[in-house]
């Protein structure tokens, strides 16, 4: 059988039982070899293809957002093959919004050929595609190293791969990071799912709102309340709008510094689908700072190439395991996991409460190159006495001075305490979005 869409089009191959479904993807997988040329991830049909058709719809809506004017529209799903699962991930095009659909052994019906990251663009057809997708449908996908492809009765659609966004790079250190730290604070069903979108506030929020649990009813407050979720941009929970009639349950989660919040999901069929907010509708993951800490002590080239080598895509990454497995000291699989995760190697399965692991489709050396404060602060150590030692006090707390642009600021690290400085930056932000260069600096002169 070469002409696949004939086939797979026929009502007697679709209604012959298992005979027709294996005739079926076999018929899709030559199909595939003869087009691809290069390596297929997975191919197979998707249990359950109305549900991931709705949360693939989400993700594309999600990837078309914007919640910054001046930010270009994108469309640009990340999609991570192995460990028997798919994940999707994407930002919106203002990159304030990530989210994920994963899904799981139970929501395929295929072969993992191997492990691998792809992204391509969700264009059009490819979202007309999915829209049409009725409860009944089968539909087959297949995912490979230079597209994605869509099968349906109708037609076929491919998704080629492209570029993947400077700002994506940058948004899956930061995301990863944030998820890492979050702790669950809500557990809603479905009926207080649906009635948390009817408690959204009209038009859009100017102001942080907190989402809290009044008897069994969840609404939104002005006001902050003990146990209450800070959710900035509130009204970026309307992307959510058409799937949370179709979850079993919504788990909500909040870092503990309330710089992020994530809504995760849980539709059932093995399907789970995670959106994270970043603090305020105008504030890109992407430009958050959360991870520069872990880069300042640079991961040896053969750590990463080993990760490479040792891990598959969406593989579990227990640090404590680990550790135990190969017989390292825990302080040097902490420094290993982070140093990843602000790597963007490592994701972060909050249902799951784990790390997974992630091959982006670049060189890893690009992350570095990514984050200008890293860089200016490693700019600031070329000249001899930018970085000044002033004195090292009890339990290592060092206070350093940095020049400026014509100011000296003080800058303390090490210690116990968080690390403080006098420029603008730290007096501004309180080093909730990261250090600043100078702070950096100093790490990397005096703590490294």
């Amino acid at each position: 059988m070469t002409d696949f869409a004939y086939a797979y089009a026929r009502p007697s191959v679709l209604e012959t039982g298992p005979e027709g479904q294996a005739l079926l993807l076999s018929a899709f997988a030559e199909d595939a070899a003869e087009t691809a040329g290069t390596a297929c991830f997975f191919r197979g049909r998707l249990r359950d293809s109305w549900l991931a058709a709705r949360g693939l719809s989400t993700l594309a809506k999600v990837v078309a957002a914007r919640f910054v004017p001046q930010s270009a529209v994108l469309r640009d799903p990340i999609v991570t093959a192995g460990a028997g699962q798919l994940r999707f991930e994407a930002f919106s095009s203002c990159n304030g919004v990530y989210a994920r659909l994963d899904l799981g052994p139970e929501a395929l019906d295929g072969e993992f050929l191997c492990s691998g990251t792809t992204n391509v663009d969700f264009n059009e057809p490819m979202v007309n595609a999915l829209a049409r997708i009725s409860r009944t449908e089968p539909v087959l996908l297949s995912v490979g190293e230079q597209e994605v492809v869509l099968e349906r009765a109708a037609g076929r659609v491919t998704e080629r791969k492209v570029a993947l966004p400077e700002r994506w790079i940058k948004g899956l250190t930061t995301v990863q990071g944030y998820l890492a730290q979050m702790e669950e604070k809500l557990r809603l069903t479905r009926l207080q799912a649906v009635q948390l979108v009817q408690s959204l506030p009209a038009g859009t929020a100017r102001t942080d709102f907190f989402l809290v649990l009044r008897g069994p009813r969840p609404s939104f407050a002005a006001v902050a309340s003990p146990g209450a979720v800070r959710v900035g941009g509130v009204h970026r929970l309307r992307l959510l709008e058409g799937l949370l009639p179709l979850c079993e349950a919504l788990r909500v989660y909040a870092a503990p510094n309330g710089q992020a919040a994530a809504f995760v999901l849980e539709l059932g069929g093995g399907q789970q689908f995670v959106l994270a907010l970043s603090a305020d509708a105008w504030r890109g993951f992407s430009g958050e700072g959360n991870q520069l800490e872990a880069l300042v002590d640079e991961l040896p080239a053969e750590w990463v190439a080993g990760a490479n080598a040792l891990f598959r895509g969406n593989e579990t990454f227990n640090p404590t395991l680990f550790a135990l497995e190969h017989g390292l000291a825990p302080d040097t699989v902490d420094r290993l996991c982070a140093s990843l995760s602000a790597m963007g190697l490592l994701g972060f399965d909050l249902l799951e409460n784990q790390y997974f692991y992630r091959r982006l489709p670049f060189k890893t050396q690009r992350i570095l190159s990514l984050n200008p404060r890293l860089k200016n602060a490693r700019a600031l150590l070329t000249a001899a006495d930018d970085v000044q030692l002033v004195s090292i006090g009890a339990e290592g707390r060092t206070e350093a001075r940095v020049r400026g642009t014509g100011v000296w600021y003080t800058v303390l690290v090490g210690g116990p305490e968080p690390a403080r400085c006098t420029c603008p930056w730290y007096s501004g932000h309180q080093g909730q979005r990261g250090p600043c260069k100078h702070v950096l600096a100093a790490q990397l002169r005096f703590l490294k």
